[in-house]
């Protein structure tokens, strides 16, 4: 596997949107709304600094996204959150793992000293196993705090690691 992880440009923007439409469409791991439009995705996916989203790229082809931006505002935002998404063909290959080592030194280098993830869904056990071994705790976890399209009411893991 070849992929390379950079910055995010606007040429990247279609490539990106089909991914982030067919994850957001399946309701099973964000809670954002079913029907997000494109420009509400771009207007989240496109942050200012000191944010800053990452792609995954293999021969032109975009494969994932990670997404770093301030947990809060004022004076917590020193936290970063982050968000991934990797399209479901690239899934398996290792693209998360590479997006979530990237997302991590960016924050890092970024100056934010944790990051914090609000709201990881607990039957995604993938992200879950990912997270942990990036060093990530479950801090607390929000019971039914998802609906989740197979499984009903579930709870939302939140996650965190220091920089």
């Amino acid at each position: 596997m070849v992929v390379e992880i950079r910055p995010i440009t606007d040429a990247d923007w279609p490539g990106l949107w089909p991914i982030i439409e067919v994850v957001t469409r399946a309701g099973e791991t964000y809670t954002y709304p079913l029907d997000m439009t494109e420009a509400q995705a771009r207007a989240m996916w496109m942050p200012p600094a000191p944010g800053g989203t990452l792609v995954a790229v293999e021969d032109g082809l975009v494969l994932g996204a990670a997404k770093i931006i301030p947990n809060q505002q004022g004076n917590g935002a020193h936290v970063a959150n982050g968000s991934f998404m990797v399209a479901p063909a690239a899934r398996g290959r290792g693209v998360a793992r590479a997006l979530g080592e990237a997302a991590l030194a960016f924050a890092r280098d970024a100056g934010f000293r944790s990051m914090q993830f609000n709201a990881v869904v607990e039957t995604n056990t993938v992200a879950v196993g990912l997270w942990r071994k990036l060093g990530f705790e479950i801090v607390g976890t929000v019971p039914e705090a998802f609906d989740h399209p197979a499984h009903g009411l579930v709870g939302l893991h939140i996650m965190h690691r220091k920089l």
